[in-house]
């Protein structure tokens, strides 16, 4: 039976989804850089719960089973990972390494091969939902590795998902969240262009949006952010620069592959138009900007 884990990065995502693991009544380590983020943490778990932070990644994944990792970017994730206080030099074999990060198919085939010469199984397991998802426990995992890892892995992401699934070897993780990228920046585009033009029709969008709703032009974006767009309230959610950082990881894969991403292409310049309008930091919703709409 697994009892240890350690989770690293506590940011938006991580710092619930490790809750989750300290409430399912894993022995939970965390790490991360900033180390308040992990006393905060700890202080939120119940007494009862068997909880510790870390201020290494050696010391965090010392005893741990499983490791998880929910960083930035392939950057993040390898300065984490290698080196003589980093996880692989430290983590004990036979275990399992898990990285939710969104990152390139690359990484997670290098951290494979290095996982590999250690004797520790890897899973590429990037995670869709947002913040509310990971808050909530209702992520949705989308993993690359060996059928085994996988089914030892199983307790662990049953804990803050609501559906995980394995598509693949290794990188197959990676390359379903690209997919999932470029569906959300068609579908979050389609949206900012119908609610532009409702205002110059003079409809009422709100109402609209209660109807189309119901029909075939439902979404996730629809449903959880057309009200918030009609108010023009864009300080929350997934930040435009995570997302044209994950838009450049699946246009450089569509590069090597030979896929013709034009819609993306062009969506991820519409983000760069958000960010130099200041909305690095804004969620990825505010594509309505750039479209001239009557104030709420």
């Amino acid at each position: 039976m697994l009892k240890n884990v350690s989770f690293l990065g506590l940011g938006v995502m991580g710092f619930p989804m490790a809750g989750y693991l300290a409430k399912a009544g894993f022995s939970t380590c965390v790490y991360n850089r900033t180390a308040s983020k992990a006393d905060d943490w700890q202080k939120q778990q119940p007494s009862t719960a068997h909880t510790s932070t870390a201020s290494t990644p050696a010391l965090a994944v010392a005893d741990a089973q499983i490791v998880c990792m929910c960083l930035g970017n392939d950057d993040d994730v390898r300065s984490v990972v290698y080196g003589d206080d980093g996880v692989l030099a430290n983590m004990p074999a036979g275990g399992i390494l898990i990285d939710h990060t969104t990152g390139s198919q690359t990484l997670a085939l290098e951290l494979a091969q290095a996982c590999r010469a250690r004797n520790i199984g890897f899973i590429d397991a990037p995670v869709s939902g947002g913040q509310a998802g990971a808050e909530n426990g209702q992520l949705t995992i989308m993993c690359g590795a060996n059928a085994e890892d996988y089914k030892c892995a199983k307790p662990v992401l049953d804990v803050y998902s609501r559906h995980h699934q394995l598509l693949g070897d290794v990188g197959a993780g990676q390359l379903a969240k690209m997919m999932n990228q470029i569906c959300i920046a068609g579908i979050v585009q389609g949206l900012s262009e119908a609610l532009h033009f409702g205002d110059k029709a003079g409809l009422d969008r709100q109402a609209v949006i209660d109807v189309i709703s119901k029909g075939a032009a439902q979404s996730w974006q629809m449903e959880n952010r057309a009200k918030t767009m009609i108010n023009n309230e864009y300080e929350f959610g997934f930040a435009v620069d995570w997302m044209r950082k994950d838009l450049g990881i699946a246009l450089d894969a569509a590069r090597k592959n030979g896929a013709s991403l034009p819609l993306t292409a062009l969506v991820d310049q519409f983000y760069a138009d958000v960010q130099q309008a200041g909305g690095g930091r804004w969620d990825t919703s505010s594509l309505l900007t750039r479209l001239p709409v009557s104030k709420p």
